[in-house]
């Protein structure tokens, strides 16, 4: 590969600007500019970002040239990167895209923040989404609607929409998102890129605003399995400040590309080829750009096999009990005391303390937010209690059961990431189970704690006049990322459906 233009060096991946960097053939403070620019041409289109920290990401990158010059560099110095606006980030705004949180400023990292920052990336600045991961499609937005790249009248997924229409547009070669129920997934999905969710504990939840804590997990976005791999190998490991982090060594994830799959055992489950129960049904050209992939990977060596997941039809269910019920008991700390928006009244005498706390929740709280507050509270009240969460639980462990005997059998599993491509901004907006349905396929992987990924596919034609993004999802047992990412690559080198950019 020669060495780019200054015009061309958003377009790089992350393994491809780490090589030009170490090599001193482009610098730090070169490829930060030009993304920046890039963020300044597309953004209003688009608008992924929250905060754009331009002067910060100068000064880290200046200082990334200064590492490199004296050899100390790590394979994410200087490497551009936007960041999730609900992951910590030490005196930079972090507001959940809640007006809830409108101009708090952290005085801490993310733990997984912290390790990019150690490793000497440079924050482009926060990305937007659904307020506190509360939605698919990042309309949820206190602040405004993100747009899909390809088509800037669609949706570009949620909740971690931002990242993955930054990544997409090349307004970031990278990104960190966050996963609870699809949230990493979908949007890489609907925006053609690739997409990783961790096993639970694997990457530290600390300084993750939560939304629900035995789901949320911290997950790279960006253009290819490659570039997965270096980020995850910089975020992974045991953190002591995060109960829930496996003490587990993390293991060379960029070594396990060797782009070999003979002889993998990949399972097809048939339920998420099914008509989703209330759903308006698989999008044809999904299902075919997701069968020609898995056709890819069988001419690649995989055995493919027909695998059941019986419960998967009670997930969504499932997840819409346990999730809420766990954000109802997260956002209970928002009550205009300790931090965040503090409704004030209007100098008239306006109750008590009570009615302030009301009010607070009132106005800092968008719609969404609040109706999985009230099915949290309600599923956890005396007297639902056992006919809701407890059994929900129950189920849930029934979905880790399903899993676990499906992976005694094959290596992995293949399937769609969502039934559909992304779909027209405010089509589903006032339709909560509609857009609910929209992540039927990527719930289950969260309540059994399993890693998975989105691979770009292909393209689907028939809800669109031009061609969208099809994401194809791989899933495995735990701590089976090694293993994922080779998968994905090995797809990615026989394909080039990585490879296609939006025309923005």
């Amino acid at each position: 590969m020669s060495t780019p233009t200054a015009s061309e060096l958003w377009q790089l991946s992350v393994a491809e600007a780490s090589r030009l960097l170490s090599n001193r053939e482009i610098s730090s403070a070169e490829l930060t500019d030009a993304c920046l620019e890039r963020v300044a041409t597309v953004d209003g289109q688009i608008s992924a970002y929250v905060t754009v920290t331009a002067d910060l990401a100068r000064q880290q990158a200046a200082d990334a040239d200064r590492r490199i010059a004296a050899g100390e560099a790590e394979y994410l110095t200087g490497i551009p990167m936007q960041i999730k606006d609900l992951l910590c980030t030490n005196g930079i705004p972090t507001t959940c895209a809640s007006a809830m949180l409108a101009g708090y400023v952290p005085v801490y990292d993310a733990t997984a923040v912290a390790r990019l920052r150690e490793q000497g990336a440079v924050l482009l600045g926060k990305g937007n989404m659904d307020e506190f991961g509360m939605g698919s499609s990042t309309e949820n937005s206190a602040f405004f609607p993100t747009r899909n790249p390809w088509d800037t009248g669609r949706v570009p997924g949620g909740s971690s929409g931002g990242s993955a229409a930054a990544v997409a547009a090349g307004a970031a070669p990278f990104a960190l998102g966050t996963d609870t129920g699809g949230s990493i997934r979908q949007p890489a999905s609907f925006c053609g890129v690739t997409g990783l969710k961790p096993t639970y504990g694997r990457v530290s939840r600390y300084g993750l605003v939560a939304y629900a804590s035995s789901l949320d997990q911290v997950g790279p976005i960006a253009r290819d399995a490659a570039d997965c791999a270096l980020i995850l190998q910089a975020i992974a490991g045991h953190d002591p400040r995060d109960a829930t982090s496996l003490p587990d060594p993390v293991p060379d994830y960029s070594a396990a590309l060797t782009g070999d799959i003979s002889g993998l055992r990949l399972g097809v489950p048939s339920e998420y080829f099914a008509e989703g129960p209330g759903s308006d049904g698989m999008d044809p050209g999904v299902r075919a750009a997701v069968t020609a992939a898995i056709d890819q990977l069988a001419a690649l060596g995989a055995e493919i096999r027909r695998v059941s997941l019986p419960t998967t039809e009670y997930a969504l269910a499932c997840y819409y009990i346990i999730a809420p019920s766990e954000c109802s008991a997260n956002l209970a700390r928002y009550d205009g005391v300790k931090y965040g928006y503090s409704y004030q009244g209007d100098g008239q005498g306006d109750g008590d303390m009570w009615e302030a706390m009301e009010r607070t929740r009132q106005h800092g709280f968008g719609p969404e937010v609040k109706r999985r507050i009230m099915l949290g509270a309600f599923a956890l009240s005396s007297g639902y209690y056992d006919a809701y969460y407890h059994k929900a639980q129950q189920v849930r462990t029934l979905i880790r059961q399903d899993f676990a005997r499906v992976f005694q059998e094959v290596d992995a599993l293949a399937a769609p990431v969502s039934p559909v491509v992304a779909f027209p901004i405010g089509e589903r907006a006032d339709d909560p189970v509609r857009m609910y349905l929209v992540d039927v396929y990527t719930l289950p992987v969260n309540m059994a704690g399993l890693p998975a990924m989105s691979v770009p596919c292909g393209f689907a034609r028939s809800n669109s006049d031009q061609g969208l993004p099809v994401g194809l999802q791989l899933i495995g047992p735990h701590l089976s990322e090694p293993n994922l990412l080779n998968i994905a690559h090995a797809y990615q080198q026989a394909t080039d459906w990585h490879r296609h950019r939006p025309a923005i």
